[in-house]
């Protein structure tokens, strides 16, 4: 089960997370909407673009990827604390597990059900892109995850969705079947298959890396892959610029907000970039960046406040940050730990489709953005 924090706990550890991120590594991240996807793209690939604060991909092939799942970043540090495989297929985030992986021995292999052995799952399927090409993307454990054999061929490549009626559901409670076609989920109703509420933000997260660092490939993903037997080809529009079709954009956005960034996540993206490839996934080091590119394309109405804001850059840089959303503002509100008011804009105007808040000093801040009926509070950090 995810822990609850303090306000107190909460900062201290986004300010350890953000500590970890190289410095400079986004200094170049700049942009907005689609601008900010290729800047972001040109920092984690394997191009050699002359940036400033550069580490390239190192692609170390698909039979490392063994090694890496041993590593203690993989394995259960959150739940039962066992040190066991973390798998999104067995985990059962709210009591005993249905079954664990403990020994390297368990790898695929053979399997007739669950809990026989482990793989490695490409959550953006294999059959998307191998027609084009397979390394690095075969081998990238941004996407590449250890998962249950079953479970993962149960997923086969269908693509991740709400279900309404389930015609398959795992042991932890993952499941397949028919999309809902209504809500955030509103435009699909073939199959699709629903992780556990609690690895959606991861598995969403996957996907807008995946579109950013493979970006200048996505159009050739898209032409090469069999359209007949690749079904998670449906999330994706052909594109270089907002990749992915609706209602998945909308899925994948809604996921990433309601499922926000764990200490999971936070540990595999450090431990692939120190131990590993040498690149990071930035929907880790910084979730407002989704809301800054694919914000945008969001089509269904029902999107709330919430699901829609982002913040950026954070930490804040040049003393000013800026509040992109589909909402209409009518305050910001920015208040310090001890829960003194520091800034009030009443009735904010949008500059350039954003909302900009400035002269902040430096230090770690709430801020409330309030919209006509509801409001939301995100944490910021000054440098």
């Amino acid at each position: 089960m995810k822990k609850s924090f303090t306000l107190l706990t909460f900062l201290l550890c986004s300010f350890i997370s953000w500590a970890q991120i190289p410095a400079g590594y986004y200094s170049t991240a700049t942009g907005t909407g689609l601008t900010l996807k290729t800047q972001l793209k040109k920092i984690i690939d394997d191009v050699n673009d002359g940036l400033a604060s550069e580490h390239l991909h190192a692609d170390q092939g698909y039979p490392a990827l063994w090694t890496l799942f041993t590593h203690s970043a993989f394995r259960d540090n959150y739940y039962e604390n066992d040190g066991s495989l973390l798998d999104m297929y067995s985990e059962n985030p709210s009591g005993i597990d249905p079954y664990n992986y403990t020994l390297t021995s368990q790898q695929c292999g053979n399997y007739t059900g669950e809990s026989d052995c482990y793989n490695r799952e490409h959550l953006i399927p294999q059959s998307y892109f191998d027609n084009y090409a397979v390394d690095p993307m075969k081998n990238d454990p941004f996407f590449v995850v250890p998962s249950d054999g079953k479970v993962n061929n149960d997923r086969n490549n269908f693509p991740f969705g709400k279900v309404g009626t389930a015609t398959y559901i795992s042991q932890n409670g993952s499941k397949r079947g028919n999309g809902i076609n209504s809500g955030y989920a509103q435009g699909y109703s073939a199959t699709v298959f629903e992780p556990l509420d609690e690895f959606k933000g991861d598995i969403a997260r996957a996907f807008f890396y995946f579109a950013t660092r493979y970006e200048d490939s996505m159009d050739n993903f898209f032409s090469t892959s069999n359209a007949s037997t690749c079904q998670a080809k449906n999330m994706f529009d052909g594109s270089i610029g907002r990749v992915f079709t609706n209602p998945f954009i909308d899925i994948l956005v809604k996921w990433h907000t309601d499922d926000p960034v764990s200490a999971k996540e936070t540990a595999i993206n450090n431990d692939v970039y120190y131990n590993h490839q040498t690149n990071r996934n930035p929907y880790i080091d910084h979730p407002e960046y989704v809301g800054v590119i694919w914000n945008s394309f969001l089509s269904n109405n029902s999107f709330k406040l919430e699901n829609t804001v982002s913040i950026y850059p954070n930490p804040v840089s040049n003393n000013e940050v800026f509040i992109s959303t589909l909402s209409e503002l009518k305050s910001i509100v920015l208040y310090n730990i001890n829960g003194q008011i520091i800034q009030e804009i009443n009735n904010p105007s949008k500059i350039n489709e954003a909302y900009k808040v400035s002269n902040l000093p430096k230090g770690f801040y709430l801020i409330q953005l309030a919209s006509e009926n509801e409001s939301i509070t995100r944490k910021i950090m000054v440098d």
